[in-house]
Formats: C-alpha cells, sequence, structure tokens
C-alpha cells in the first residue's frame, strides 16, 4: 500500500506588513506629507503677502507753509483714510532729510506750473510708484505735469532695488539646505564639532553671497565688507537654529526651516513691498525678522547713509544668539541622551541614523 503525502497546507492571505505591498506606499505618502505641507503654506505667504498689496499708513508729506499746504494735506489724507499718514514739511530741504533718513516714502511740492514729487526708489521702488500714483492726480487738477524727482536712486545695474531681495534668497537658500547635511549626515558628531562645521558653512555662504552681490552682478558698488558682514550674520543664525533644532524634529527639520526662514521670512523682509504696502501680519513681522534686518541692513548701509543700520545689525545679532541658545540646549539633551543610552546599554549610540534616513532627509530640502 503506497503512503500519499498530505497537501501542503497554505496560509490564508492576511494584511501586508511594512515589508509587503502596502509598506512603499505607506512610506510614499509620509515622505509627501513635507512637500504637500510646503505647496500649502507657500501659497498661503506669497498670496497673502504680495498679491494684493495697498497701501496702509503709508507715510508721505506735503511741502510747503500756510494754509494752502494744510488744506491739501488734509484733502489727501480725507479721501485715503488709513491708507495714508500725512504730514506736512516746510521745504523741499526737510523733505530730502526725511527721505534719505527713511522717515517717509515721498513727498508733494506744490506748484503752479512745476508740481513736483520727491521719491526714494532705493528705499522700494513699489512705494515710490505709489507715491507716484497719489500725487498725479493731484496736479493734473491743475491742468500741469507732475516733475518726479529721486533723490535716492539706486545704482545702475538694480534698476529696481530689487536684487536685494534676491540675494536673500540666495544666501537663505544656502544656510537653510545646509542645515539637512549638517543635522543628518553630521547626527553622529558632536554639537561642538557641528558647531565647527556652522562657522565654516556660514563664512562660505556669505563670501558667495558678497560675490555675487559685488564682482558678479555689481550690486554693491560701495561697502561690500559691510555686506559680507551682514550675510555672515544673517547665515550663521539660520544655520545654528537649523543645527540645534534637528536635534528635537529630526527629518521635520526641512519643513520647519522653510516656515521660519521662507514662508514668514521673504514675504516680511520688504524686498519687494514695503511693510507699508502689506497687512498688519506680515508688516509687523517685518520689525524683528532676520530677512527684513538682512534687507533693510544693507539697505540703509548702501542707499542711506548708514541711517538706522546699527538697529538692524543687532536684529541679525538677535537671530544669531536665538541660535547659539538653540544649539546650546540641543547640546545639552543630546548629552543627556548618551548618558541615558549608556547607562541602559553601554552599545547603545542615541546619535547614529542609518545611511537612509540621512539620504531622505537631505533630499526633502527642496529650494523655493
Amino acid at each position: 500500500m503506497t503512503a500519499t503525502s498530505a497537501p501542503a497546507h497554505k496560509a490564508p492571505a492576511g494584511p501586508a506588513t511594512a515589508s509587503g505591498p502596502l509598506g512603499p506606499l505607506r512610506h510614499v505618502l509620509l515622505h509627501l506629507v513635507t512637500p504637500l505641507l510646503m505647496c500649502l503654506g507657500m501659497g498661503l505667504a506669497y498670496m497673502g503677502a504680495f498679491v494684493t498689496p495697498e497701501p496702509h499708513d503709508l507715510p508721505i508729506a506735503v511741502v510747503g507753509s500756510g494754509e494752502q499746504t494744510q488744506v491739501l494735506a488734509q484733502t489727501v489724507k480725507d479721501k485715503a483714510g488709513d491708507a495714508l499718514d500725512v504730514r506736512t514739511l516746510g521745504s523741499r530741504a526737510e523733505a530730502v532729510d526725511a527721505l534719505r533718513s527713511m522717515d517717509i516714502s515721498g513727498a508733494y511740492i506744490p506748484d503752479a506750473k512745476t508740481p513736483e514729487v520727491l521719491v526714494a526708489t532705493a528705499g522700494s521702488d513699489m512705494s515710490a510708484i505709489a507715491v507716484e500714483k497719489i500725487f498725479t492726480p493731484v496736479a493734473a487738477e491743475q491742468g500741469v505735469p507732475l516733475k518726479v524727482s529721486d533723490v535716492a536712486p539706486t545704482v545702475g545695474d538694480d534698476p529696481t532695488g530689487q536684487g536685494l531681495f534676491f540675494l536673500l534668497v540666495a544666501v537663505s537658500i544656502g544656510s537653510y539646505a545646509s542645515v539637512a547635511a549638517l543635522g543628518a549626515a553630521g547626527a553622529g558628531m558632536r554639537m561642538r564639532a557641528r558647531a565647527g562645521l556652522v562657522v565654516g558653512v556660514s563664512f562660505a555662504v556669505s563670501l558667495i553671497g558678497a560675490a555675487l552681490a559685488g564682482p558678479v552682478f555689481g550690486l554693491v558698488h560701495q561697502g561690500l565688507w559691510g555686506v559680507w558682514a551682514m550675510a555672515w550674520l544673517y547665515a550663521a543664525g539660520i544655520l545654528f537654529i537649523g543645527v540645534g533644532l534637528h536635534t528635537f524634529l529630526k527629518r521635520w527639520t526641512t519643513l520647519a526651516m522653510m516656515v521660519l526662514f521662507v514662508m514668514l521670512n521673504f514675504t516680511s523682509s520688504g524686498g519687494l513691498f514695503r511693510p507699508e504696502l502689506q497687512n498688519g501680519f506680515f508688516g509687523s513681522l517685518h520689525a524683528f525678522w532676520n530677512g527684513a534686518g538682512f534687507v533693510e541692513g544693507i539697505r540703509s548701509h548702501l542707499y542711506f547713509g548708514g541711517h538706522g543700520t546699527a538697529g538692524h545689525v543687532w536684529t541679525l545679532a538677535g537671530w544669531l544668539l536665538l541660535g547659539l541658545v538653540v544649539t546650546g540646549v540641543a547640546g545639552l539633551f543630546e548629552r543627556w541622551q548618551r548618558a541615558t543610552a549608556q547607562a541602559q546599554s553601554p552599545a547603545a549610540s542615541p546619535h547614529q541614523e542609518s545611511v537612509e534616513e540621512a539620504e531622505e532627509e537631505m533630499e526633502e530640502s527642496v529650494g523655493v
């Protein structure tokens, strides 16, 4: 009698495990969360800040003395409402001084034959255009052409004055994109070593920025070392903040850096629109955000005789100090992690990330 072997039992198909068909899909979907949030955030930030620029307490002046000047200033104010902050100045020289100290965005000098509007395009080309639009109808009522005088023009290589904004973009991307390499690939290094790398990388990024602004594109015709110094302060602040945050946020650091130094930073910098042409949210950020400190600091240094530059440098120094504090706290946290891991298992190493995780994180570090 021949024995027959029993058929092999086939296990019923169960749900896919992490290594099954749904594993890669889940992995991809998880990594898509970051770019989708970036898309939403960038749309809200850029469109909210730039799509509908409108004056809000835009500071302007009417030049002259006597009752006619007061009446004209009050008439302009009544028509504009909260859009304009209208004042009177006694002479053209006072108006020029106010423009060169960035106290006003424009000034109108009434005249029966040649009315004149004074602007400073180096402060903001868009604000200058707004001032011209305000006073062109006033001159038209007299039936005479309006003369436009630019008392603080930009250099010929940067006719719109927006080159400083694009310098901000270049230095920012070089800084926050380097955080992925320093934070992920350098996670096995002690914080002291990563901090040393931050100093070197920020130095390199600032040199690249200064080279682009000076010899390459000619945005800066004088004071290049001051531009480099502010670029270094700005880059170092971003890098120290990013490397410190990476200890706590890991792969979500890229999204956090995009929010801090792109979405909120570029939009409030004043590089395209001054805060008086933006809504209250972005206008308020302009008072203390590091991108505004960078753009306004360089703008004051190059075109306005250094007026207000010290305050903007202090803003950049404050962000650098914040970065040093965040990095210091992260270093203490990592030291505590090491001590805890060694107490539990001498072979454990909380700093060691896999090569795959580091590569994935650096791939997610995208530009704007």
